[in-house]
């Protein structure tokens, strides 16, 4: 029997689902600053999966990468969240959450 495809599956379930506290609590205390290191990690997972002769490894390394890179948007999309309300504001923050218009007054 292979069982690639299924220990695919449940570390690509259980990476999506440490990837997704990862996000609100990074946007929480950095706010969006640190997407850079989301970029620079991404892509090192990325690389390092085409250099990993094991596929089941080597299709982990690439989930793990995609999902940094995706993340990046997601820390983006939180701040929105959070602005609408959805998600609790940094209090230390708050400013970074102000529309541009009331910000640039400021």
């Amino acid at each position: 029997m292979n069982y690639i495809g299924l220990i695919t599956a449940v570390a690509t379930f259980l990476i999506i689902g440490l990837f997704h506290p990862i996000v609100i609590k990074g946007e929480y205390h950095f706010g969006t600053r640190p997407w850079w290191v989301f970029l620079l990690l991404g892509l090192a997972f990325i690389t390092g999966s085409l250099f990993i002769e094991n596929s089941a490894a080597s299709t982990i390394l690439g989930v793990i990468g995609c999902s940094f890179l995706w993340s990046i948007l997601e820390l983006f999309e939180q701040k929105e969240r959070v602005r609408k309300g959805w998600f609790p504001m940094n209090p230390k923050r708050k400013d970074e959450y102000k529309p541009k218009k009331q910000a640039d007054e400021n």
